[in-house]
This record gives C-alpha cells, structure tokens and sequence, in this order.
C-alpha cells in the first residue's frame, strides 16, 4: 500500500502544467500516431482534414481509450492499489493496434515516469518502468491529489496538441492553422475529459480503424520523419 501525497502540500496545478508542457521530456515530438502514413497516402490534405482526423481520435480511437485508462490509473493510484495498476499497464499494453503504437505509448510512459522521479520522486510509487503513458500519467495525477477532469483535461489537451504540431511539420497546415485546430478540439476535449472521468473498463473501446491502419502502414514508409 502506498497513501496519496497530501494535495496541500503540492502546487497541482502548477505540476499540471508543468507535466503536460510540451517542454516535459516524454519525446512526444517524435511521435505522429500514424498522421505521416496517412498524409502519405493522401487521405489528410490541410487544415479541415486534420481537424475532422483528429476529431475522429479522440472521439472515437486513442484518445477515448487513453483518457479512460488514465481515469482507471488516476483512481488506482487515489486507492493506493498496485496491483491493480499493474493489471491496468498490462491491459494498456495490450490495447495498442500496432507495434509502433505500442512503442509510443510504452516510450512516451518510460519517459514521463523517468522525468517526473527527477522532481516528484513520491509519485511515481508503486509503478513499474515499463507503463504505457496514459496509465502513468494518470497515476501521478492522483498520487498528486489532482482533479481527475482537470488532469483529463491537461493530458487530452497535450495529447492534441502534440498531434497537430506532427501536423504542422509535415506540412498539412501552418502554425496559425494549427491554432484553429486546437481551439475547434478545445468542445471535444472538454467534454471527452468529462465522460471519461466516470467510465468504467467495460467502457474502453474504439473505431478509428483508419487510423489504426496508418499507424500500422507507417511501419514500412520509407523516408520517415516520425517513429510512429
């Protein structure tokens, strides 16, 4: 068993931003989730497909299926159950379609964990090394005391941001695109942060086979710029 840090005693939403910076070291940069096969194949063109594309993953593909992962990990870590975070990186693993998929999401976790034991060394109890990021995070956010829709909020927000700035690199839209992209997710991602706050495991579970698919076709396009 391990007990929750004391929220009083920790600046949360200070150590929200900080984690969910896109200056935290997770090598989220490196990642596209399959958008570079699919700009590939001509299926995103601009600005409007990348927003109708990534509509599509939170609603209906990883970031559905992360956030209530991170919901499940964050009440584990409230209850101070290891075992049944450790069931939960186990199923996080197993959840991911692809092996580039699962590389991201089991290298993006390594790294938060790794950063967040440089500065937060007490939240990071009770956690294997090899935890996919939802599960983490989710589990450092309420070891924190964090608000569970505010932490969903915080990670859906990166997660989105992340994808749009893969976006940007390929070349899909500019920077000021970039920012229409992220206010149009902004609805989305705030009511997605709510619905998986009171989910269930029996309410994981997804549809964006089409980007399921890019991120499996990425792993033979040659030229790559992302890992995924």
């Amino acid at each position: 068993m391990f007990m929750t840090i004391d929220p009083l005693r920790a600046d949360v939403s200070g150590v929200l931003f900080a984690w969910f910076s896109p200056a935290f070291p997770t090598g989220g940069f490196g990642y596209s989730h399959g958008i570079e096969s699919a700009a590939a194949d001509a299926r995103i063109h601009g600005e409007a497909d990348l927003l109708a594309w990534l509509t599509g993953i939170l609603n209906q593909g990883a970031g559905w299926t992360d956030a209530v992962l991170f919901a499940l990990a964050h009440r584990a870590a409230q209850a101070g159950d290891p075992n049944r975070l450790s069931e939960l990186a186990e199923l996080a693993a197993a959840f991911a379609p692809s092996r580039e998929r699962r590389a991201e999401a089991i290298g993006q976790g390594e790294a938060f964990l790794a950063a967040v034991r440089e500065g937060w060394p007490d939240a990071v109890v009770g956690l294997a090394e090899e935890v996919a990021y939802p599960v983490a995070a989710g589990a450092c956010c309420g070891r924190i005391g964090a608000s569970l829709p505010d932490a969903l909020q915080a990670y859906l927000t990166a997660f989105s941001a992340n994808l749009i700035a893969a976006g940007v690199r390929l070349g899909l839209c500019g920077q000021k695109a970039g920012v229409r992209i992220l206010s149009a997710l902004g609805p989305h991602i705030s009511g997605l942060a709510l619905r998986a706050s009171e989910a269930e495991e029996y309410d994981l579970g997804g549809c964006a086979f089409g980007s399921d698919i890019a991120s499996m076709r990425h792993e033979v396009l040659e030229g790559r710029l992302f890992l995924s």
